[in-house]
């Protein structure tokens, strides 16, 4: 039986015990949401929605907040 920890409901293996692993794991999660809040962005811009602008304004803070978390952790 294995004594490493690991992620539970993660798409991959997570070692918690292990720096690296748990610091990489983090950054691809970040990735991926910065990713999606983009797209989210992309088709707001697409349909005009009403509240588009303020809804646009919001994922842009977001992935500011995500990418300064990023930058401060030097991921």
């Amino acid at each position: 039986m294995e004594n490493s920890k690991t992620a539970i409901g993660s798409s991959r293996s997570v070692k918690l015990d292990e720096h690296e692993s748990v610091r990489s794991h983090v950054q691809q999660q970040i990735c991926d949401e910065v990713a999606r809040l983009e797209q989210r962005i992309e088709a707001l811009r697409l349909t005009g929605a009403p509240h588009a602008a303020i809804m646009i304004s919001t994922y842009q803070r977001m992935i500011g907040r995500k990418k300064g978390f990023l930058q401060n952790w030097d991921m």
